[in-house]
């Protein structure tokens, strides 16, 4: 009916059971975990879209969901929460963000307790998602866990196994749920697309780390149409990386994001060869806030829409909070 709230459930820990043996496996649907909330609201649909535990959720999975979703909204739902596993919320959300131009919010939740334990989280997530999702517009896609709203280009999941696990890093989250209803408190100032795409070109990610040689990097950017370098600090690679730098940054776009997990890459502290001043001289385009994980999808999205040397740089100015003169390139 007009003004549902979708839950697609993609499976992970929020969905797990015990079978006759071994560890527990995705294998509740989208009713089951519905069923198991109290509170919830009459108008929530069901909706099982895959069976996967998170490590194997693929873009193709979420742009088919996205298609899905976008005929819901189309048809009057009002927002949709999807359910999935933790180890990918923080790439979920941002590819699902990058390609929702509606009004309509897309809440992704899930759980770190399994139902099969004591205090499983799960419930009370997906309770706390089908309210944003019924009360908050126009902002993209948000992560809800734990009483915590997360804004999906800064969300990170921080812990293996504890429940308070995602966290907004550089700049908090967007609000928090306090007494059942969502308060924002710091407001998203803008939101950047990107065409939802049919393939995607073969994006790598590449963290420096002591003594590297590079050659690994050298030999893995054979089968690249992109590279997403995670330095050092604030941007740096060992100074004998230089001349594969360069001739990387003559064969494809080189992003450079920071491996320290919060704060920007800067660009004109350090001098030195290998440097973030000298590796954006030599072509690399700066991630600002972005983490590499969130850099990667936004090069594989920009890629696949055509766009040229120009636009990327422009987009991870826009996105990475590199600049502020320049304008998102995409329509």
């Amino acid at each position: 009916m007009p003004g549902d709230i979708v839950v697609a459930a993609l499976g992970g820990t929020i969905a797990s059971a015990r079978p006759s043996a071994g560890g527990v496996a995705p294998s509740l649907t989208a009713q089951d975990l519905i069923d198991a909330v109290p509170g919830l609201p009459s108008n929530v649909e069901a909706l099982s879209f895959r069976s996967l535990p998170g490590s194997s959720v693929t873009v193709p999975d979420l742009m088919a969901l996205h298609r899905l979703l976008s005929e819901r909204f189309a048809a009057g739902a009002a927002g949709a929460v999807v359910t999935q596993g933790t180890d990918t919320i923080e790439e979920s959300a941002y590819a699902l963000d990058l390609v929702h131009r509606g009004p309509q919010p897309i809440v992704v939740t899930g759980a770190m307790r399994n139902p099969m334990l004591a205090g499983p989280d799960g419930p009370a997530n997906l309770l706390g998602a089908v309210t944003v999702a019924g009360s908050l517009s126009d902002v993209g896609c948000v992560v809800v866990f734990a009483d915590e709203i997360h804004p999906a280009a800064r969300v990170r999941k921080t812990h293996s196994t504890g429940i308070a696990t995602f966290v907004s890093v550089d700049g908090g989250p967007l609000g928090y749920l306090v007494e059942g209803a969502p308060v924002v408190v710091n407001p998203r100032a803008s939101r950047h697309t990107l065409p939802r795409p049919s393939a995607l070109p073969n994006v790598g990610i590449y963290p420096a780390s002591l003594g590297d040689d590079g050659s690994a990097l050298a030999a893995m950017a054979t089968v690249l149409d992109g590279v997403v370098i995670a330095g050092f600090g604030v941007g740096h690679v060992p100074s004998g990386w230089t001349p594969l730098i360069d001739s990387l940054c003559a064969r494809m776009p080189v992003v450079l994001a920071t491996r320290t997990g919060s704060g920007p890459v800067l660009h004109r502290t350090y001098g030195y060869p290998g440097s973030e001043s000298d590796l954006q001289r030599r072509g690399a385009v700066p991630a600002g806030f972005l983490h590499p994980y969130k850099a990667r999808l936004l090069l594989q999205f920009a890629l696949a829409a055509g766009a040229s040397s120009a636009q990327i740089r422009a987009a991870f100015g826009v996105a990475g909070q590199v600049s502020s003169t320049e304008r998102w390139p995409f329509l």
